[in-house]
């Protein structure tokens, strides 16, 4: 039986020329579940960046209060450590 995302990866991948394979998450099929709740596709876009804002606005935060780029977990640092301040302390 072929499934929409078997389908629809597969076309995707001939059209654009894409050989590695393309892979689904979960806004590829956002599409397709607004299209089921009658939303138009105007409001898409409207409403993948208000789902996200708050992540955005927090990894935004992250960095301005880090003082650099949020890094991923498998990172090495090169900076030096620093010494834990407890929150009532900090400033």
């Amino acid at each position: 039986m072929n499934t929409i995302d078997r389908l629809a990866t597969s076309l995707i991948a001939e059209k654009k020329k894409i050989y590695k394979g393309v892979s689904a998450n979960v806004d590829f099929y956002s599409g397709f579940v607004y299209d089921m709740l009658g939303i138009p596709p105007e409001l898409y876009t409207p409403l993948f960046a208000s789902a996200r804002i708050a992540g955005w606005s927090a990894h935004r935060l992250e960095e301005l209060i880090g003082g650099g780029k949020i890094i991923r977990p498998a990172y090495k640092s090169l900076s030096e450590p620093k010494e834990y301040v407890p929150v009532p302390k900090r400033i």
